[in-house]
Order: structure tokens, then C-alpha cells, then sequence
């Protein structure tokens, strides 16, 4: 079975769609009109090993808050469609990635039940047009549609573009190890249901 989602999202606000598939070869592409912002979505499939396509169009004259939040919204809504029932995948998954002086932790579940644990003073600062206090907003967002408990940790930093691609290469990691098959049958929960 195909573990594909599309979404389009559309608000006052954006103009988003999504395409993923969880087992792709890594293909990554994004264009929401925040150059580094979309270079963290491409960092996420192609360390995902998803195939990913994102395109926004976002109220960038405001801000870059819509964009980035509900791009975080609409990327969730597709991992979940995209994992169905979760039958057969690991479901928990943890990695610590370095970017030089920079390593960021997350510790991911597929509960179906939403949890944020988000420890990151990611110090501020605009890269190519993305506001880093946007990091927190995008994980929640993406988190909370996508219905994942996870903890993101800042282990050492001191760069806030390493900071945030770090976060982003963990976060990646974490949810290619977690929605990887594992030839077993059956949703991993002695409830049944995820």
C-alpha cells in the first residue's frame, strides 16, 4: 500500500499544498517564498528519506508566521494521512544531530496523542528572510497535526542557523526512523490504535 498524502490548505492567510510519500528516495522541494525556510523543508525529506513537495503562498507583507506555522499544519495533516492505521512501523524513534558546534536531540512517538516538550533558546536572529523564533511555532504546529508526542532538546549551540538546521536533521531523522516499517503486523499498541 501506498503511503502517500496530498493536502492543500487555504486561508486569508496561505495557499499551501503538500505531497508526501514516506517511502521515497529523499526528493525534496519547497517554495514558500522564505529562501531559508525552504531549505530547512528540504533538509527534512531528504533526511527523512520522504519524498516531499511543498508550495505556499503566504501574507509574507505581514509577517513570515503564517507561512511557516501553517506549512507546519498542513505537513502534519499529510504525515497522518499518509501513516493511516500505523500498522507495521516502529513508532518511537530518538536521535542526537550535530551541525558543528550545534547538536539537537529529539525524541519522537507516533501515539496519536499530541505533547511538545521544546527546550531550544535558539538565539534570535533573521536568516534569508526566516525569523528563528519561528522554529518553536513550526514544531508545535507540525507536532500537534500530525498528532506526535515530541521532545526537542538543545544539547550545545551557539549558531542560530546551526541551531535550527540541526533541529531540523534530528527532527528528520527521528520521523524516518519512526514511520520505517519493521515487518511486523499490527498497529505497535497493546491498545490496538494509535
Amino acid at each position: 500500500m501506498s503511503r502517500t498524502a496530498t493536502v492543500e490548505r487555504v486561508t486569508k492567510e496561505t495557499t499551501i499544498r503538500v505531497e508526501l510519500e514516506l517511502d521515497g528516495a529523499g526528493d525534496a522541494s519547497a517554495d514558500t517564498g522564505i529562501p531559508f525556510f525552504d531549505h530547512m523543508l528540504q533538509q527534512l525529506g531528504k533526511h527523512a528519506g520522504f519524498d516531499l513537495d511543498v508550495s505556499c503562498s503566504g501574507d509574507l507583507q505581514v509577517d513570515g508566521h503564517h507561512t511557516v506555522e501553517d506549512c507546519g499544519m498542513a505537513l502534519g495533516q499529510a504525515l497522518r494521512e499518509a501513516l493511516g492505521d500505523k500498522a507495521g512501523v516502529r513508532r518511537f524513534a530518538s536521535i542526537v544531530v550535530p551541525l558543528d558546534e550545534a547538536a539537537v536531540e529529539v525524541v519522537l512517538d507516533l501515539a496519536g496523542r499530541t505533547f511538545v516538550v521544546y527546550e531550544v533558546p535558539v538565539p534570535y536572529e533573521e536568516i534569508n528572510g526566516f525569523d528563528t523564533g519561528l522554529l518553536e511555532d513550526f514544531v508545535r504546529a507540525f507536532a500537534q497535526s500530525a498528532e506526535l508526542t515530541v521532545h526537542v532538546h538543545l544539547r550545545s549551540g551557539r549558531s542560530p542557523h546551526h541551531i535550527c538546521e540541526a533541529t531540523f536533521k534530528a527532527l528528520a531523522n527521528a520521523l524516518g526512523d519512526a514511520v520505517a516499517p519493521t515487518g511486523r503486523g499490527g498497529v505497535p499498541s497493546t491498545k490496538g490504535t494509535l
